[in-house]
């Protein structure tokens, strides 16, 4: 049994400046975006996209992975903390960014910059989905740094159940892990082979869409529940696994409709 390592959340302080461990991680995955985008773009050259078109990408996704995650995390699963702490709701660097809020937010932006810049939403969307995936994983590392998002204890001894001290002594998933491999790594490996070829438009963001929410849904049973607005548990599911229903229904329709095209 393993005990969490209780991270100092600050990485380093430059004079007055504190620069957290989880800033640093989507500093990482903003990084890795531009690299395993700009590789895409030059395996795949025929979607149209160079290195300035990503760059501007990123500016567009980076708004709405912020604004998006956090409205989601606040109208989501804690909308009754935010409603008594209001100003918390600008504290990102404290960690608490909901997927599914992101995901509508950085949706949006997608749209915008198509808009702007002459390309089909679903063009974009196909580029980027095989390039979110290390992002999350980057995310989920940042959140067992900082020690959240713990998972539910352990029913038979597993050499890697971790007891989080300042829950309380019983061993536990370290489900951040788990998604880190699972949603992270495991599903950029899916979509970046599926994507290395040619494909029917929407079919790669239909796989990111079944994907993630297929393992996100298993992952949600290893990891303690969020108060939510369906509650902690309705109908044995967290709030997180009935956002991801939709979204892999929507994903095997989009699929099906590509293919009978």
């Amino acid at each position: 049994m393993l005990t969490h390592p209780q991270f100092d959340p600050i990485a380093f302080s430059l004079g007055p400046l504190s620069v957290r461990w989880y800033g640093l991680m989507y500093l990482i995955a903003f990084l890795l975006f531009i690299v395993l985008g700009r590789i895409h773009a030059r395996r795949r050259p025929e979607l149209g996209w160079d290195a300035q078109a990503i760059d501007d990408l990123l500016m567009y996704g980076v708004l709405g992975v912020i604004i998006g995650g956090r409205l989601g995390e606040v109208l989501f699963f804690q909308p009754g903390y935010y409603l008594s702490h209001p100003l918390e709701i600008f504290a990102v660097w404290k960690g608490g960014m909901s997927f599914h809020g992101g995901f509508l937010g950085v949706l949006a932006a997608m749209w915008l910059y198509g808009r702007r810049h002459g390309k089909g939403f679903w063009q974009v969307t196909d580029f980027i989905a095989p390039l979110v995936p290390t992002g999350l994983a980057a995310g989920r590392i940042g959140n067992f740094i900082n020690g959240e998002l713990w998972g539910r204890p352990v029913e038979t001894e597993l050499p890697w159940a971790m007891v989080f001290p300042w829950v309380d002594a019983l061993p536990r998933h370290p489900s951040q892990l788990y998604q880190a491999a699972g949603e992270g790594l495991l599903l950029f490996a899916i979509l970046w082979l599926y994507s290395a070829n040619p494909r029917p438009l929407r079919a790669v963001s239909a796989m990111f869409l079944i994907g993630y929410g297929l393992l996100r849904f298993a992952a949600e049973f290893f990891r303690t529940p969020d108060p939510g607005i369906f509650g902690t548990l309705a109908l044995g599911l967290s709030t997180a696994q009935w956002l991801c229903v939709p979204m892999v229904a929507a994903g095997a329709l989009l699929l099906l409709r590509t293919r009978a095209r």
